[in-house]
Order: C-alpha cells, then structure tokens, then sequence
C-alpha cells in the first residue's frame, strides 16, 4: 500500500493520494459520460514470477464486472494492476486511452479505487467517521471540510441505507453492514471507477445480499464496478459481464449468460455441472454434479476471448 492511514486502520488500497482509502472522485472525460479502463497485453508479476499473462480485456462503463476462476488464477493480482497497485512488466493498463503509469497520481485517484478482502479500522470509530474519510483526498492546504464535503457523506449514507446506524461503532455492526459502510466510505469519495476484492467473502447469505444489492444500485447511478466472487451461481445474477480467469489469463469474457457453461466450469475448476436457469431472474445457475475425470477443453461457445493468448 502507499498510504498512510490514521491510528491503526488497515485501510482499503489507496490508488494515488497519501490518504486513507480510495481515490477522490472526478467527472467523466469521455462523450459518454464514464471513464473507461482496459489493458493491452498485460503482464503482472509477484517478484519474479508473472501471475497475470498478456491480458486483453476492456471493462464495459456503468456495468458491473465480475472476475471469476479458481484460486490462485490472478484474480486479485489483475485488480492491483488495473488500480496501479502493481506496476505492469508487460504491457499496458489504459485510462481514457492513456497509458494509466503516464497519468497523474491525483488524476488516478479520481477516478480509481479499490476496497480489499480484509479492511479494518480503529475501535470506537463510527460509520459517520469512517464515511468521512473518503473526503480526505479532497482536502488539502487551501481547502478544508465544505458543505459539499458533508452533502457528499450524507448521499453516500443514503446509498448504502446506513443513516440509522451512522453513529453507531463500527465493531458494533453486523458483517454485512460493516462492508457496507466501508463500500460508502468509498461512494462518498465520488470514484468513478470502484474494485472490490471478494467483497462477500465470509458473509452470510443475508449480508451477501446486502452487499451484492448495494453493488447494483451503484452501477445503477453510474459506478462501474469490478468486483472479485467465487460463487459463480452469484456472479451471473449480479454481474453485467464476466471475465473468467485460469493460471493468469482470461479463457473466456462476456455476459455470463453468453459464457457461462458446463465445458468452461470442468475448463475452471475440473468439476462437471449442470447449468440450469433460475426462474425468477432468468440468470444461470451451476449445479456441479462430481469432480471431472481430467480438466475440459475450453468452453464452447463461450462468447468471449482468450484474451492471454498461448
């Protein structure tokens, strides 16, 4: 991480600024109204090991993307190279069309941020507090708190459903409501473009719910949201698009309807299953049935690309 965080908080990944959380928000710079990121032949690596293989992928706008695959794949590896966590070894992340290691750190951060797996904060800080720090990159020297500021906290309550509990201590919350006011700390920056990692992971089903409902009504108001999930049964509910990953590279992208089948779930995980329809949302559902006798040859008819190449 390269910021530094008040007390004792682990903060979400901060993209630019030395504050604690995400990136301050900014206006769109393309006619469309949305910024838009994608990548060219991107190459990651942990050390001296690539983890991320020659990626090709483009995030549609105002959508929700949904990055599926096994452990380990270079899932989360993908999202610290989209924010600009990791630099690239290979290849290039584009903001706008600009490369994104050429483009300001302040600009980055007004439009990107991510929110990690695990977030904590120090005891005794309430929602409202923890709100209010997806200002500070909006503070400065010659510019203190505003009304703008506190309007901006109060929206970001509003669209996390959190103003009945926004004086209540964080430790005091439920898990789902405790990710909920980490994701609006991260609305009241105003981030165009927000990446969230396993965001329900250890969540109950109800607090699943909570979370994945907010995720929608973001992108509803214009977010475009990138969000790492293992179940893929969820994944095709929630998301508009999905990029599904194997030993770093992307086997298969599109709506999950389009994609989502039984050949690229044995590609994945070397399981069979059964994709059925769910009856009220009309999105897949994957059934497994057993482990496959060896992994399957990529999915057919899968909508997408080998965006890694061979």
């Amino acid at each position: 991480m390269n910021a530094v965080t008040p007390a004792t908080a682990t903060a979400p990944a901060p993209v630019a600024a030395p504050e604690f959380g995400l990136g301050a928000g900014a206006g769109a710079e393309d006619a469309g109204g949305a910024h838009r990121l994608r990548t060219e032949a991107l190459t990651l690596a942990h050390g001296r090991t690539p983890v991320v293989r020659e990626l090709d992928v483009e995030l549609p706008p105002r959508r929700v993307t949904a990055i599926v695959g096994p452990n380990g794949c270079g899932k989360s590896t993908l999202l610290g190279g989209l924010a600009r966590l990791l630099e690239p070894r290979g290849g290039s992340v584009l903001l706008d069309g600009r490369a994104l290691s050429s483009v300001s750190t302040r600009e980055v951060a007004r439009v990107i941020g991510l929110l990690p797996q695990s977030a904590t904060a120090p005891d005794g800080l309430t929602v409202r507090d923890l709100v209010r720090y997806g200002r500070r990159p909006h503070q400065g020297l010659l510019r203190q708190w505003s009304r703008a500021d506190a309007e901006a906290v109060e929206a970001a309550l509003d669209a996390a459903d959190l103003h009945e509990l926004a004086d209540r201590p964080l430790e005091t919350l439920s898990g789902g409501q405790r990710q909920r006011a980490w994701i609006a700390m991260a609305v009241a920056q105003d981030t165009d473009i927000l990446m969230l990692d396993e965001p329900t992971s250890a969540l109950d089903i109800g607090h699943q719910l909570e979370v994945l409902e907010m995720v929608r009504s973001l992108a509803a108001r214009g977010r475009t949201v990138v969000l790492v999930l293992h179940d893929l049964t969820t994944a095709c509910r929630y998301a508009d698009h999905m990029l599904a990953m194997l030993d770093g590279r992307v086997v298969a992208q599109g709506a999950p309807a389009q994609i989502m089948t039984s050949a690229l779930v044995r590609t994945l995980y070397g399981v069979e299953s059964t994709i059925l329809t769910d009856p009220v949302h009309g999105t897949p559902v994957v059934c497994p049935t057993g482990l496959a006798a060896s992994p399957g040859p990529a999915a057919d008819g899968a909508n997408g690309t080998d965006s890694g190449g061979s």
